[in-house]
């Protein structure tokens, strides 16, 4: 039984429909009822013993109000305590790194941390940004309006969250990824003008983008990782996601002709 926290999310709901297709067992757990599902909040002990109970693999993602590893741990307790195997982790690229005197992604890594010391098998995953975060401003492509740009002129290998899917499914179900960390990025480094072109030339409507540095407004964990990656720090390709699937990583414009409905559509 695999237990697939954060279900209904960008990643968890593809890690869910993935597992299905397979035929493989799975528990979706959400804060809401759902059919088939497990409702249960990283603020509710029991509800949490209720979700691991008679799990073997937990995927594990969490999105906190404020960044925090305190979910994580609330989590890893209750799979301590009910004999999980495994924990698949979603974490964040460039955690751990040191970047103007603090640490990128330093609640990730307090649960990177905390997994590790669980006794229990592990794969963390580390993808950089999702090619899905350009539908955070699908009203203001519709409307015209330019989109903000947080990262400037500096590159990521921006990941299709199918890929990162993917992997989170084989590493779940194939014990040669335990203790590993993957950085899963796609295959090109593009800027934030480099998406509004393809989304451009896919739309075929004019997407603009508008630079701006609101690190001041964010909360000073995100705007430490926004400022590292800003720096350039994000700026590299990794082989995980084909070595992994035995495929090439998606591109973003491959993304976006596969999406190119969602920014037409109401929203």
């Amino acid at each position: 039984m695999i237990l697939v926290t954060g279900a209904t999310g960008t990643i968890g709901s593809h890690v869910v429909r993935l597992l299905t297709e397979r035929g493989l067992p799975l528990r979706a757990m959400s804060r809401r009822e759902r059919p088939g599902g497990v409702r249960a909040d990283f603020d509710d002990p029991a509800s949490l013993a209720r979700a691991v109970a008679d799990v073997d693999t937990v995927f594990l993602v969490t999105v906190p109000p404020a960044p925090t590893a305190d979910h994580d741990i609330a989590l890893i307790t209750a799979a301590r305590a009910a004999g999980v195997r495994k924990i698949v982790k979603l974490s964040a690229i460039g955690t751990g790194e040191r970047f103007d005197g603090a640490t990128v992604g330093a609640w990730h890594l307090a649960a990177e941390e905390a997994i590790e010391a669980s006794g229990l098998a592990w794969t963390m995953l580390r993808p950089p940004s999702f090619a899905s975060n350009v539908l955070w401003h699908r009203a203001l492509i519709q409307a015209g309006e330019p989109i903000p740009n947080l990262t400037g002129d500096s590159r990521q290998a921006v990941v299709d969250p199918r890929d990162v899917a993917a992997v989170a499914v084989a590493a779940m179900t194939d014990d040669a990824h335990d203790g590993q960390r993957y950085d899963l990025t796609g295959p090109q480094l593009l800027t934030s003008a480099d998406q509004a072109a393809i989304l451009e030339d896919v739309l075929e409507r004019p997407v603009r983008i508008t630079d701006t540095n609101a690190l001041d407004h964010l909360p000073a964990e995100m705007a430490t990782g926004i400022g590292w990656a800003r720096a350039g720090g994000a700026a590299y390709v990794t082989d995980h996601v084909p070595r992994i699937l035995g495929r090439p990583a998606g591109t973003f414009e491959q993304w976006a002709h596969d999406h190119r409905e969602a920014f037409t559509a109401l929203p």
